[in-house]
């Protein structure tokens, strides 16, 4: 990693800063958190979070090995931000679909470049705010006009993600979103997620069949679900507990690609399934959202120790 030679907008003084610096990592600018409680690495590209750990403890997210950071390149792993759509354009709701203008998946926020707003320090918590203002220049995409505004919170606690999305058009605005959260595992196979016993949700793969879930959430191949949620998740894995609060929210994604999807994933290693698990928080399938114009909504999660 080396010093990035970037300025920061003028709206923010760095000269302030104590535990935030600058740095490029591969071909894109990112912002490093070193405090002395906990660390932190957060792209302007995408507004990727893909590092966030305590002060001696392994980094909470996982992030793949071959994550590449280019312009224009998801990266794989962290926490993608799905935004003004998820998952596949033909897949969502009619009001959402006709914006949409390109076929590819989970919108444009994951590969645009968001802008610094805001970084606040404390012996306690650092607080980092970007935004994106989806306007004209993404029309070959998608039709509308909104402002995104995401704010990262950190502490030896946890971490809390913030998106808020404003509609600055006249006409509503239909959007669906998730905050794409890849968790680490030492074993997939002895994982499992609680907190979703008898909750119906959406199995993508069983060709959007609606189902009840009974108990835990386990893993023993491909899985791509969504979930009616608003309860607290308890991710229990061979590492560590999580616990994830959503608010904003009444939709849950948990997502694992199995070993054979895992092999035509780009940036993925062939047995990397076996080492993660999505639990997203997200506005998806029925749970999209509609703003008049000047509304906001917001949709969040804290992720901590359980």
């Amino acid at each position: 990693m080396s010093e990035s030679s970037n300025k920061p907008p003028a709206s923010v003084t760095p000269g302030q800063w104590s535990f935030t610096r600058w740095h490029t990592i591969g071909q894109l600018e990112a912002l490093e958190v070193r405090h002395p409680l906990f660390t932190a690495t957060l792209f302007l590209q995408g507004a990727h979070l893909s590092h966030f750990s305590p002060r001696d403890q392994n980094n909470w997210l996982w992030l793949s090995e071959l994550a590449k950071f280019q312009p224009g390149r998801a990266i794989r792993g962290g926490v993608p931000i799905c935004w003004p759509w998820f998952g596949d354009p033909a897949k969502n709701p009619p009001e959402i679909r006709k914006r949409v203008r390109h076929p590819s998946a989970h919108g444009f926020a994951r590969i645009a470049v968001w802008s610094l707003e805001d970084v606040r320090e404390s012996a306690h918590e650092v607080e980092i705010s970007l935004s994106l203002n989806a306007n004209e220049d993404f029309a070959d995409q998608w039709d509308g006009h909104a402002l995104a505004l995401i704010t990262f919170s950190f502490s030896v606690r946890g971490c809390q993600i913030a998106l808020t999305t404003t509609n600055l058009s006249r006409q509503p605005l239909a959007f669906s979103q998730a905050l794409h959260t890849y968790l680490p595992t030492a074993d997939i196979h002895r994982s499992r997620v609680l907190g979703l016993g008898n909750s119906q949700y959406v199995d993508t793969l069983q060709d959007w069949e609606y189902c009840t879930q009974e108990g835990p959430i386990y893993f023993d191949g491909e899985i791509d679900r969504i979930y009616e949620s608003r309860e607290p998740l308890i991710v229990v894995t061979p590492m560590a507990k999580r616990k994830l609060t959503a608010v904003g929210s009444d939709s849950t994604v948990v997502w694992n690609p199995g070993p054979e999807k895992a092999k035509r994933l780009s940036d993925f290693p062939a047995n990397g399934w076996q080492k993660m698990l999505c639990v997203e928080t997200a506005n998806a399938a029925g749970d999209y959202r509609v703003l008049n114009e000047g509304q906001s909504h917001t949709m969040g999660v804290f992720i901590g120790r359980a």
